[in-house]
C-alpha cells in the first residue's frame, strides 16, 4: 500500500501538472494556432496566387517551400538566445516578427518578391517550435511530456481545421477595397500574431521558480522535480553544445524528423489543389474537405500521446504510426479521382502523422540535457525542417512534369517507410517511468 508521503507527493504531482496544463497549454497552443496557419495558408490561396502571379506549378512549390531555407539558417541561435534571456521575451519577439512579415504578404507582386518574402517568414519565425519544446521542458516532468506535448501540437489539426474554410471565406472578399482576396488572407491571418506576440509578455513565466500562480507545494515540487531531470540528463546524456554534435542518435533524429517534415509540407501545402482538383469544387466546400482530415487526427493524437506515456514506450509509437501515414498516402495514389475515398485516404495519412509528432519530440531530450537540449532541439527542428522546402517542390516539378500526382504521392510514402525504419533501428535510454493515472 502506498505510504502517506507518496500519496501526498502524488496528489502534489497532480494538481502541479494540471495547472501547468491548465495556464500555459492553452495559450501556447493558440499561438501555434496561429504560427501554423501564418506558415500553410499558401496552400489555401495557391490558385488564386499562380493566377494572379503567373507562377508556375515547380515556382509555386519552390516558393512554399522557401520558407525552410531562412528557417533553418536561425533556429539554432534563436533557441541559445531563449535560453540565455527567457522564453517570454524572446517569443514575444518572434511572434511580432512573423505577424508584420505574414501581413506583408499581401504586397508580394511577381515571383521574385514572393520568394523574398518566403524566406524572410521562415527567419522570422525561426526558433518558436523548438523554443516552445524547450519552454516544456522547464516545466514538464519526462513522464508527461507526450501527452502534454500532444495537447499542444494539437494546434497543427486545428490551424487546418479553422485555416481551411476561413481562408476560403477571406478569398470570397476579392475586390473589397481594392484588395484581392489573397491580400484579405495575408492580412487578416497574420495580425493576431503581433496581437499574441504583445499578449506574450504579460502572461508566460520564464521558469517554475517565478510562477506565482502555483501553490507553494506545488512550485516546490516542481522546482525540484525539474532540478533533478537535469542533472540525470546530465550524468547520462549529453550536456555540453559540442558533446552533442557528437551524438550519432542526434543527427539520426535530424534525419528523421527531414522525411517527416518532407511528406507534411508535401501533402499540407498541396492538399487543397489535390482536392480541389479531385472534387472540381471551390470555396468553402474545398475548404470543408481538407478540414476533415485532421478533426479524426485530433483524436488520434490525444489517444497516442496517452498512450505512450502510460506505457513509457517512445520509438514504437513514432514507427507503427509512420507506417500507418504511409499506408494512407498509397490508398491515396489509388483513389485520386474519387472524393470520398480521397478523403479518407487523407484521414488515415494525418491519423499516422499527426501522432507521431507528440511522441517524437519526447525523445531528444532523454539524452540531451543544458545547452545541449537548446541546440539539440533546434539543430533537428532546423535540419529536418528542410524537408519542408524539398516535399512541396518535389510534388510541384512532378505535377508539372506528369500532370498528376501519383509519383509525388509515392515518393512521400516512401519517406514515412524510411522514417519508420530508421527509428526502430534506434537505441534509446530506458523507458520513461510511466505517468501516473
Amino acid at each position: 500500500m502506498p505510504t502517506n508521503a507518496s500519496t501526498a507527493t502524488s496528489d502534489v504531482e497532480r494538481r502541479a501538472i494540471a495547472r501547468v496544463q491548465t495556464r500555459l497549454i492553452p495559450f501556447i497552443f493558440i499561438c501555434y494556432v496561429i504560427a501554423y496557419l501564418d506558415r500553410v495558408n499558401i496552400g489555401f490561396a495557391a490558385a488564386e496566387l499562380q493566377r494572379d502571379l503567373a507562377l508556375s506549378d515547380a515556382a509555386f512549390g519552390l516558393g512554399a517551400g522557401l520558407f525552410f531555407i531562412g528557417y533553418c539558417l536561425f533556429e539554432v541561435p534563436s533557441n541559445l538566445i531563449l535560453e540565455r534571456v527567457g522564453a517570454r521575451l524572446w517569443i514575444a519577439r518572434i511572434m511580432l516578427g512573423w505577424g508584420l512579415v505574414s501581413m506583408a504578404m499581401m504586397f508580394v507582386s511577381g515571383v521574385w518578391s514572393f520568394y523574398l518574402l518566403r524566406v524572410l517568414l521562415g527567419i522570422a519565425e525561426a526558433g518558436f517550435f523548438p523554443g516552445v519544446i524547450l519552454y516544456l521542458t522547464y516545466w514538464v516532468p519526462a513522464r508527461h511530456r507526450a501527452r502534454t506535448s500532444a495537447l499542444f501540437m494539437m494546434a497543427i489539426p486545428i490551424s487546418v481545421i479553422i485555416g481551411a474554410p476561413l481562408s476560403d471565406a477571406l478569398l470570397t472578399l476579392d475586390g473589397a477595397f481594392g484588395l484581392q482576396g489573397w491580400q484579405w488572407l495575408f492580412l487578416v491571418e497574420g495580425a493576431p500574431a503581433v496581437i499574441l506576440g504583445v499578449a506574450t509578455l504579460f502572461f508566460l513565466t520564464d521558469h517554475p521558480a517565478k510562477a506565482s500562480w502555483l501553490k507553494d507545494d506545488e512550485r516546490a515540487w516542481l522546482v525540484q522535480t525539474m532540478e533533478g531531470e537535469r542533472a540525470a540528463r546530465a550524468t547520462v546524456g549529453h550536456g555540453s553544445v559540442l558533446a552533442s554534435l557528437r551524438s550519432g542518435k542526434l543527427w539520426l533524429l535530424c534525419t528523421i524528423y527531414f522525411m517527416n517534415t518532407l511528406v507534411t509540407y508535401g501533402v499540407f501545402l498541396w492538399l487543397p489543389r489535390i482536392l480541389r482538383d479531385a472534387s472540381q469544387g471551390t470555396g468553402v466546400a474545398v475548404g470543408w474537405l481538407t478540414a476533415l482530415p485532421f478533426v479524426a487526427a485530433l483524436v488520434a493524437m490525444i489517444l497516442v500521446g496517452r498512450h505512450s506515456d502510460k506505457t513509457g514506450e517512445r520509438k514504437w509509437h513514432v514507427a507503427i504510426c509512420a507506417l500507418v501515414a504511409a499506408s494512407g498516402l498509397l490508398l491515396a495514389v489509388r483513389f485520386q479521382q474519387h472524393v470520398p475515398m480521397l478523403v479518407l485516404s487523407f484521414t488515415l495519412s494525418q491519423i499516422g502523422q499527426r501522432s507521431l509528432l507528440a511522441v517524437f519530440w519526447a525523445i531528444p531530450p532523454l539524452f540531451l540535457g543544458g545547452s545541449a537540449a537548446a541546440a539539440g532541439i533546434a539543430l533537428i527542428n532546423s535540419l529536418g525542417n528542410l524537408g519542408g522546402a524539398v516535399g512541396p517542390t518535389v510534388v510541384g516539378w512532378l505535377r508539372g512534369s506528369s500532370g498528376d500526382y501519383t509519383s509525388g504521392l509515392l515518393i512521400l510514402a516512401v519517406a514515412l517507410v524510411i522514417e519508420a525504419i530508421l527509428v526502430a533501428s534506434m537505441r534509446l535510454p530506458k523507458p520513461d517511468t510511466p505517468a501516473r493515472t
